[in-house]
């Protein structure tokens, strides 16, 4: 069953600047500018300013699936607004039992680098001190780089805590992700 219409409404706090052209929302705040194009999805999005600033989204002759998306769409533009003035932090624990995983911030926290990972060590490579027969291992060592926006530090209070901080949702998340996946094991 189709509806007619169908609104959602979402209200702008305030020291936030929102614009929408062409189905493109740009957010500004004290934090920064995001960016989002929702051209892929057919409704109306209009901004209306008066006493309060008020983005007013409409779905015309939609279907079931086509009406969640307002709810979508006003949650993505919720998020923009709340990433310009507050930001997002994720935490993540670096957590061994035997072998001590070590994560070292590097490039002004926009990469980490893990090494140790459950004890890895790959490869014999021969030392420069030891004598012919005696070998000694080389590490593994992932490196994983932050997105856009994004950045890494090790947590104060917390041993073993890295704190990714961004005004972009999915880019914080997305940078947990991968250095979540970067320590992965794989059964060869």
């Amino acid at each position: 069953m189709r509806d007619i219409l169908q609104t959602e409404e979402l209200e702008v706090p305030d020291g936030v600047t929102v614009s929408v052209k062409s189905r493109v929302i740009v957010v500004t705040g004290p934090r920064g500018t995001l960016t989002k194009n929702v051209r892929h999805v057919n409704m109306d999005i209009r901004l209306i300013k008066g006493k309060g600033n008020m983005v007013t989204l409409a779905v015309w002759q939609g279907n079931r699936k086509h009406v969640a998306c307002l709810r979508t769409i006003k949650s993505l533009i919720s998020n923009m607004a709340t990433g310009v003035t507050k930001g997002f932090l994720y935490k993540m624990r670096a957590v061994y039992a035997h072998f001590p995983i070590n994560c070292i911030i590097q490039e002004d926290g926009r990469r980490v680098e893990i090494r140790n990972f459950l004890g890895e060590k790959v490869g014999w490579a021969p030392s420069q001190f030891a004598i012919s027969l005696i070998h000694c291992m080389t590490q593994t060592v992932r490196h994983v780089d932050m997105l856009d926006g994004v950045t890494i530090s090790e947590s104060k209070a917390q041993k073993d805590e890295l704190i990714l901080e961004g005004a972009d949702i999915e880019n914080v998340s997305q940078s947990g992700k991968f250095t979540n996946c970067w320590q992965a094991v794989f059964d060869p």
